[in-house]
């Protein structure tokens, strides 16, 4: 189902699709590919929304900067100083968040109206992004379709192909708070993370080019602990990149009993807490599992590569799970 969400300054209009099976309902917007929530039952079988948004489109307009729901690109996360090379070219790119280029710069995927069409079960959506936008180079076809399967998980997969060499790099940008709405901080949520490495950062959170081992250090999440907080960081996932999603992490709220599980292609995850959020949400109040290629990957040789070429078809997904866990 779909319905007119509202009209953008220009009156573009944009639309809401609705998604809802197996107890799940998931609402995702055409602008932004924004996921607008997601209702889940607690362990009593209360449906309540676990993902940070808004009731009406202008919320969105309003508060870009944390990206809530977006769907991010081309580059998802940040590279440094804004500028890469390829094929001995250089491109230059807006230092939106000075100084590095942050989740595709000024006017990045997230706030663009896509095309949307049904498909079973969900709702597909597609832009072209032309050669040059935001400084990336390639005229780039590139799809996301959301559906929910029968036990009422999110599969986002996304495709992409380009008639020059670029580089890629796609994420979902949901803060969750399994308590609901309305529940506060969400750092008492417990992680377990199947990551036995991170890539540390300097000061303006650009990676280092090291691979440290998480052993004895805050970083360590391969045992569920509560999450806190103070985390803007990427994980490098133990499996690497895989052909089809496989689960790498499990998040869950003692106090409703609900269960997020995370699968994915991708060979990284950055954890947000999400300490600076403002108005109308504080510091805290959800947690981002950006499933994800490395930050700077295309100034990194030694990480996986986010180069795609002509010819050739990026594909990735990222599966989001709901379940419930009784007390014990």
């Amino acid at each position: 189902m779909n319905e007119l969400f509202g009209t953008l300054p220009d009156s573009t209009p944009v639309h809401r699709w609705t998604l809802e099976r197996a107890g799940v309902r998931v609402r995702v917007l055409s602008y932004g590919g924004i996921v607008q929530s997601a209702e889940v039952p607690d362990r009593d079988g209360r449906r309540a929304d676990v993902v940070l948004g808004f009731a009406e489109l202008d919320g969105y307009l309003t508060h870009p900067g944390p990206y809530f729901g977006a769907l991010v690109g081309r580059y998802a996360n940040r590279i440094a100083g804004g500028r890469f090379t390829l094929d001995g070219q250089t491109y230059t790119l807006a230092r939106n968040n000075w100084p590095n280029a942050l989740h595709g710069g000024e006017r990045g995927f997230d706030k663009y109206v896509w095309d949307a069409a049904p498909v079973e079960h969900g709702v597909r959506l597609r832009r072209v992004s032309p050669h040059g936008e935001e400084g990336f180079p390639g005229r780039l076809e590139v799809a996301a379709t959301y559906t929910l399967d029968a036990a009422g998980a999110l599969h986002i997969a996304y495709e992409a192909v380009t008639d020059a060499p670029t580089v890629l790099n796609l994420t979902n940008h949901s803060y969750f708070n399994l308590g609901g709405r309305g529940a506060g901080h969400a750092g008492g949520h417990e992680l377990r993370l199947d990551a036995s490495r991170i890539t540390p950062v300097d000061a303006d959170l650009i990676p280092t080019g090291e691979l440290a081992d998480v052993a004895g250090s805050r970083f360590d999440f391969r045992a569920a602990r509560k999450v806190g907080s103070g985390y803007d960081h990427n994980f490098v996932l133990d499996k690497g990149v895989t052909g089809a999603a496989e689960q790498v992490a499990e998040l869950y709220d003692p106090a409703s009993g609900r269960v997020l599980t995370v699968a994915t292609t991708e060979p990284g995850l950055q954890l947000y807490t999400a300490d600076h959020l403002d108005e109308p949400f504080a510091p805290g109040d959800g947690i981002a599992l950006e499933t994800q290629h490395f930050p700077d990957s295309p100034n990194r040789p030694g990480f996986p590569s986010t180069v795609l070429a002509p010819g050739a078809v990026f594909r990735s997904e990222t599966v989001y799970g709901f379940a419930t866990r009784q007390r014990y």
